[in-house]
Order: structure tokens, then C-alpha cells, then sequence
């Protein structure tokens, strides 16, 4: 008997998961990850860079049957596209880390906001939807981490938003096949756009990605077919990455989503242990800048590459919010200074005065293990490696003019999936993003319609709520 395509197991997973499969627990998370991003939505509205997709939007014409922030309304895939670069643009959204790469879950509320509009969508389709969307794109970073090669997990994301659209649009799993073999022939973004020196696209790219996504989900519905072989077939992905995906996607559960997270400080997740232990140091001991000889940092090898001056570049050059949200130096620089790291903490003004930039290169960061290379011996040698996914184990080290030597260590951070935010945590920061966007009575209105989606009878109160904004 000939085995089964990957992407009608994947397909079939995606379409007859259910609320009850999902789990009371995992329901609770999904609303807070959604409350997470809707701030982020809310707030991203005032900046320049978003301005520029409005402008380019209305170039491209507006009018169309989805309701969205900014713009009176648009065409479904152009929709999608707004919502996901709203969410996504501030850098303050939720995150899954498998050991060797990385991913936005949030990245696939946007289309579902979208493709929610397009047919009656109660809130327990739309948390079920989210949840597989949620749990296809985690297990992807696990099974092929294609970030490793050169590829962004942008790349994953494509799967996890084709399905969670195919299942709102009411696609087949024939439909929905095709539309993942489409999609993964068609996206192929390289994670360039996430090393130094890093523009604006990064905070874009997956809104790309999800115009694409609505669009290919559309062209499925309407018969048309893509290379379903995708994963197994010639040039397809084995072939090409040699990465097999040979997943028991039948026995497939929601466990994944648990161990997703959500970020304390305005920066790039792998730099949250860190910024903790940077924080409790200088609450206890009264820390001023001005008394800093140096600051050592010591993290694993993920975050050193990434924002550390690693493989993805030097990243002690930041002049921009893009780069700055993925520079440890100026991250740990800008928290001694200012006691936090929120969305003022990119300013134009505060990234280039003087303080925190003088500041930033007294900031070293190493690993655990003085060499990086074979990452596969590097990652077994690195005790700080060693631990990560499970742990973020980091160890931060200032030293003072006076002599005195300031030292800690720890293994995760509020916000991780070992210290979860509460829904007042949640909260907190979803008001502190909104304030002075939307009024006190608009986001107690969102909050409200948040905490108790799943009986909904469809979405038009949430969807009217982010179209006033």
C-alpha cells in the first residue's frame, strides 16, 4: 500500500480538530495570546513604518468585505496583510523556541481575523482554528528547522496559516492539500532579513505571507491544484533540505501550545532571561550608569547568534528600532538606563543619544564554551546550550569602577512557559500598549469580548472593536 502524503495528514489534522481536542487550559492561553496581540495591533497603528503599508494600500485600492484598523475596509488577503504586520511590527508579540529554531505563533491571527469575516466564524471556531494554527506551525519548527538553512521559519508559517484559513474558508482536505503544496512551493523567504543590519522588513515579512496564504487558499477553493508531493516528491522539500517530515499527524495533539510564550520586555525573546537578571541586579543594588566598568554577559548559543554578534552580524551597529530589538548590548544599555524596555525605548532620539550608546559597548556577551563550531559538539560542550529549549540559562556579570563585582544567574523569566503571565499580567500590558490609543471604556470592551470568545456566536463585536481603532 502506498503511504500517505504528508500534507493529507497535515491537511486532515488541520480540518477535523475540535474545541473539545483542544483543551479547556489551552483555551485559556490562546485568549491570552490574543489579548497579547491585540495590543501590540492597537499600539503599532501610531508608527511611521505602518504608515507606509496604509499609504501603499490605498495606492492599491481600498473597498472590499473585511473590516480592518486604519482603513475603512479591504479585500480579504489585503486584510490579512494588515492585521499581521499590526501585530507583528512592534517586536513584542508571542514566541515557540524548538532547539534549533524559532516562530511568531501570533503571526496566524491576522488571516484568521480575515478569513473570519468571510463566513459565519463563532468564537469556539475561531479559538480551534488559532489553536491548530498554533500547533502546526510549533511542531514544524521541531520536526524541520529550516532557519538552520539559511531559510526563515516565515517559511513554516505558510503551512500553519494555509490551514487555519482552509479550515475558516471550509475548504476540503483534498482543497486543503493543494493549498499547502501551493503555499510551500511558492514561499520560500531567506532569514537575511533578520541578521544585521536589519531594516524594516522584518517586521513585515509574515505579512507577506499572509496575502499570499489568503490568496492561495482562495485559488484552492475554487479546484486549483499545487504539488501535494511537497514534502515527499522530487526537488521537494526532502530532497532539496534533507529534512524528512514523517509525522504521526493522526495522533497529533495540542500539547505544543503550553509551551508557548509571551515577552516581558519590548526585544527579541531570546534576550528576556537576560534583561530579568540584568533588572533584579539593578533594583537591589541601586545600579547607576555612570559606575559601570563593563558588563558580561554569558547566554547559549541561539541568542548569541542572533542578537549577540554572532552569525547574524554585528550587533553593536544599531541606529534603528530594527536594530536595536535585536541587539543584546543596547538591550541590557537601555534597561540600566531607563528600568524598562518598552516601545519608547525606540524612539529615534532615545536609540541614538549619547548615554546608550556609550553604555552598549561596555556590554561583552559570550557562550558558555569558547567555540561555536561544530554547532552539533558546541551544543553538547555549552552547558548554557545544552539546556535551552527547556531552560534559558544565563548569567550576568557587572563590574563596578569602585572594584565591586555584581553577579546572577537563572534559567527563565516571567513570561516564560515555567513563570506564565497571568491575565492580570496580561492585562497590564495590553493597557499600557493601548493607553492614549484607545479609550479606558474600548479596551475594557476588548478585554471582555476576549476573556469570553468561546460564546461568541460569531466574531462582529471583536472584529468592530479593532476596526474603530
Amino acid at each position: 500500500m502506498e503511504k500517505e502524503l504528508e500534507n493529507f495528514k497535515l491537511a486532515r489534522f488541520a480540518l477535523k480538530a475540535t474545541y473539545e481536542d483542544v483543551g479547556a487550559a489551552n483555551i485559556d492561553q490562546l485568549k491570552r495570546h490574543l489579548l497579547d496581540a491585540i495590543g501590540s495591533m492597537i499600539h503599532a497603528g501610531t508608527k511611521p513604518a505602518i504608515q507606509k503599508m496604509v499609504r501603499q494600500l490605498q495606492v492599491m485600492g481600498e473597498g472590499g468585505k473585511c473590516k480592518v484598523p486604519k482603513i475603512e475596509s479591504l479585500p480579504y488577503d489585503r486584510a490579512a496583510q494588515l492585521y499581521t504586520a499590526l501585530i507583528r511590527y512592534p517586536d513584542f508579540m508571542d514566541n515557540f523556541m524548538g532547539k534549533e529554531a524559532t516562530c511568531h505563533p501570533s503571526d496566524n491571527i491576522g488571516p484568521l481575523l480575515a478569513a473570519s469575516q468571510f463566513r459565519p466564524t463563532s468564537g469556539r471556531d475561531f479559538l480551534t482554528a488559532m489553536a491548530v494554527a498554533y500547533q502546526i506551525e510549533c511542531r514544524l519548527v521541531l520536526e524541520i528547522p529550516v532557519m538552520k538553512e539559511g531559510i526563515d521559519h516565515t517559511l513554516l508559517l505558510g503551512y500553519s496559516m494555509t490551514a487555519g484559513i482552509a479550515r475558516l474558508l471550509g475548504l476540503n482536505e483534498e482543497q486543503t492539500a493543494h493549498a499547502l503544496g501551493v503555499t510551500g512551493s511558492s514561499i520560500s523567504p531567506m532569514v537575511t532579513s533578520r541578521a544585521a543590519y536589519t531594516y524594516e522588513w522584518k517586521g513585515f515579512a509574515s505579512s507577506m505571507d499572509a496575502l499570499d496564504c489568503m490568496n492561495i487558499a482562495f485559488l484552492a477553493r475554487e479546484g486549483m491544484t499545487g504539488p501535494i508531493a511537497i514534502f515527499e516528491g522530487p526537488k521537494g522539500f526532502d530532497e532539496v533540505f534533507g529534512m524528512k517530515l514523517d509525522y504521526d499527524w493522526d495522533n497529533e495533539t495540542f500539547e505544543l501550545i503550553a509551551k508557548c510564550v509571551l515577552k516581558k520586555f519590548n526585544v527579541e525573546v531570546h534576550a528576556q532571561a537576560t534583561l530579568e537578571a540584568i533588572d533584579e541586579l539593578k533594583k537591589v543594588n541601586d545600579i547607576q550608569a555612570e559606575d559601570i566598568e563593563s558588563i558580561d554577559l554569558t547566554t547559549f548559543l541561539t541568542a548569541y547568534h542572533i542578537i549577540g554578534s554572532g552569525a547574524y552580524g554585528d550587533r553593536q551597529i544599531v541606529e534603528t528600532k530594527e536594530q536595536a530589538d535585536h541587539s543584546l548590548f543596547y538591550a541590557a544599555a537601555v534597561l540600566l538606563l531607563d528600568g524598562e524596555i518598552y516601545p519608547a525605548q525606540y524612539e529615534p532620539e532615545r536609540i541614538t543619544s549619547r548615554d546608550v550608546q556609550d553604555l552598549l559597548h561596555k556590554v561583552k556577551v559570550s557562550t558558555g564554551f569558547p567555540l561555536h563550531e561544530p554547532l552539533v559538539v558546541a551544543g553538547i560542550l555549552d552547558p548554557y546550550t545544552l539546556a535551552y529549549p527547556d531552560k534559558m540559562k544565563t548569567k550576568v556579570r557587572i563590574e563596578l569602577k569602585n572594584g565591586e563585582t555584581l553577579t546572577r544567574e537563572q534559567n527563565d523569566y516571567h513570561g516564560f512557559f515555567t513563570r506564565p503571565f497571568s491575565w492580570k499580567d496580561v492585562i497590564e500590558k495590553f493597557s499600557r500598549l493601548g493607553s492614549g490609543v484607545i479609550s479606558a471604556e474600548s479596551q475594557e470592551q476588548l478585554i471582555a469580548v476576549v476573556r469570553n470568545l468561546e460564546n461568541e456566536p460569531d466574531l462582529s463585536k471583536l472584529i468592530d472593536l479593532l476596526a474603530a481603532v
